[in-house]
């Protein structure tokens, strides 16, 4: 367990133990830290006894309890006798004043009333000590006064119950209830405003009292609703009450490069079993997988996009112990209903209230929850464009944070990116003109349902050169204009089922930047543009479901092209110039 204890200081700990060794670590100690930290999976520090040394705490210890949201102390009978013990717990008790860290006291073996007056069993080491030093009175009082007020606050008596594993029971039952309380009140890293209720919303779906049955829930919603912050709050919440747990970030990409499925599934086993995986290849051995299958486990797969991860990450439901849960987020609902299994809920994350957007919109804008009067209106017209969305509300409040008041009334220069949820919209008449004075925009982006065209916004919008990342796919647009080419940071072009495109401008060759080029299901496109410069970053394009059947020959000033997605009947004479993958 020695690994556990030692750390550094960017390390966050849920629990500190504070306690006298040669009195409790073998019989009593160490007990509660395999359960805490074994067995709940919470992140507990157990000091080393090296870590000692000198008059002053370690900076190893120092950064352990200002790292801990709780401190559990042990008072037992030679506890008084050791400056070590007492110069921690004036520590932890300062933690507690400015960090409101909760401290547990347990009195093993000696009673509150002996802490708090060094009475009875407790006083023999405490004179002791005090005899010792005796030059530095203000460090006795300090050790006086801590001793009193921790003494004082609800913990824990060995002798009110029969024995100890009864007691480690009860503390760590105490100390999961304070974790859970500490996660729900204070609303994430993130610091989205809003989380207790999102978190009340989705217990049901839970159904943490069902032990006899694995559920797997869906939380679902567009891309920055939150989705991410409410898994993750979840899973700090309830980790603690699952024999093992994983939280796997980000499937999607991750998926997709570095080893794929079979890799993240030996990342999500070892995470559970707390050990290191030695498997060479894809086979994991069957006896592994039954141990995880014999454990009751929370897993969280976060921004899963297709079936597939689903099946190759967790495969059938009833190969987990019962009471186990699966939480899954993403942007499509279609992933989760797909999915086999009866055993599943799904639940839609919706926009913050305007009120709780307000909030969280100021966190980021002025550092503080409400704004300066002057601004209020600028605000509200904000907060009413992002729609709910908490990223959205942080790219702008960020933006806009420091900014003059003239800032603010030309607040679109300040937006870099744009996410237009088109589901629920049946008419929509965009302007192409309208992002004309967003002169940030690094991310364009519509969300249409399959099929839905934006029958309005027939032309290419007139946008920043900043843009990274510009998505128009099922838009009505008919020709890319040859001003594409002053987006020269533009690293992905979407235009896949824009089925009006006809033409692209040969000036899309000064893409200099472009990575990525989509226009598979454009039926009226017939021609490629003439390469006449050379495009050294471009590595994929998809042609698959255009009108295309022939590549122009300056397509060998594409020397970074790696992947060609093509029809049947597009004739390529060039291959033995190119070294790409082609799909047909």
């Amino acid at each position: 367990m020695a690994a556990s204890s030692s750390s550094s200081s960017s390390c966050i700990y849920e629990v500190f133990l504070n306690f006298r060794g040669e009195d409790t670590r073998r019989i009593f100690t160490c007990h509660l830290y395999d359960d805490l930290y074994d067995k709940k999976k919470i992140k507990t520090f157990m000091d080393d006894e090296k870590l000692r040394r000198g008059d002053e705490i370690s900076d190893a210890l120092l950064n352990a309890i200002q790292g801990s949201k709780i401190s559990v102390v042990i008072f037992s009978k030679d506890y008084g006798s050791s400056k070590w013990c007492l110069n921690e717990l004036v520590k932890i008790l300062e933690c507690k004043h400015t960090n409101r860290q909760i401290i547990i006291p347990v009195f093993y073996g000696v009673s509150p009333s002996d802490v708090r007056h060094q009475t009875g069993i407790f006083k023999h080491g405490f004179d002791q000590l005090k005899q010792h030093f005796e030059e530095k009175p203000e460090m006795v009082q300090r050790w006086r006064d801590a001793l009193r007020e921790t003494s004082g606050l609800a913990g824990h008596e060995s002798t009110k119950f029969r024995h100890d594993a009864e007691l480690v029971n009860k503390i760590v039952e105490d100390v999961l209830k304070n974790l859970e309380k500490i996660t729900v009140s204070t609303d994430s890293s993130n610091g989205l405003v809003g989380l207790n209720s999102r978190i009340e919303q989705i217990k049901p779906f839970l159904c943490m009292d069902l032990s006899d049955t694995v559920q797997i829930v869906g939380i679902w919603g567009m891309g920055g609703i939150g989705k991410t912050t409410l898994a993750e709050a979840i899973f700090d919440q309830f980790t603690g009450e699952f024999d093992g747990s994983c939280f796997m970030s980000d499937v999607r990409r991750n998926s997709e490069t570095g080893g794929g499925l079979e890799h993240l599934q030996k990342e999500m086993l070892s995470t559970i079993l707390s050990e290191k995986l030695e498997v060479a290849g894809a086979n994991i051995p069957h006896f592994t997988k039954e141990r995880v299958w014999r454990m009751k486990v929370l897993i969280v797969l976060d921004d899963v996009n297709e079936v597939g991860q689903l099946e190759g990450l967790i495969g059938e439901l009833d190969q987990f112990g019962p009471g186990s849960r699966i939480v899954v987020t993403t942007r499509d609902k279609g992933v989760l209903e797909k999915f086999r299994g009866e055993e599943k809920k799904i639940h839609r994350v919706n926009g913050l209230e305007f009120e709780e957007a307000f909030e969280h919109f100021c966190n980021f804008a002025f550092k503080e929850n409400h704004c300066p009067t002057n601004l209020n209106w600028h605000s509200r017209r904000v907060v009413e464009y992002a729609k709910g969305n908490p990223l959205v509300l942080k790219v702008l409040g960020s933006s806009l944070c420091l900014k003059r008041k003239s800032h603010w009334e030309n607040g679109t220069d300040a937006i870099e990116g744009i996410f237009l949820d088109l589901s629920k919209i049946k008419c929509i008449n965009l302007d192409p003109g309208a992002f004309t004075n967003m002169s940030n925009l690094r991310l364009l982006k519509f969300y249409v349902p399959k099929f839905y065209e934006i029958e309005r916004f027939p032309k290419f919008p007139q946008i920043s050169g900043k843009i990274t990342r510009l998505y128009l796919d099922q838009s009505a647009i008919e020709e890319v204009p040859s001003s594409i080419e002053c987006l020269t940071d533009l690293e992905v072009l979407d235009l896949r089922d824009c089925k009006r495109l006809k033409r692209i401008s040969t000036r899309f060759c000064k893409l200099r930047s472009l990575v990525d080029l989509f226009v598979n299901g454009c039926l009226n496109l017939e021609r490629f543009p003439e390469i006449l410069e050379k495009m050294e970053h471009l590595k994929r394009i998809n042609l698959d479901g255009t009108a295309i059947t022939e590549l122009p020959s300056s397509f060998e000033n594409l020397p970074g092209l790696e992947e060609l997605f093509q029809l049947d009947q597009l004739l390529v004479n060039y291959h033995p110039l190119l070294q790409i993958q082609t799909h047909f």
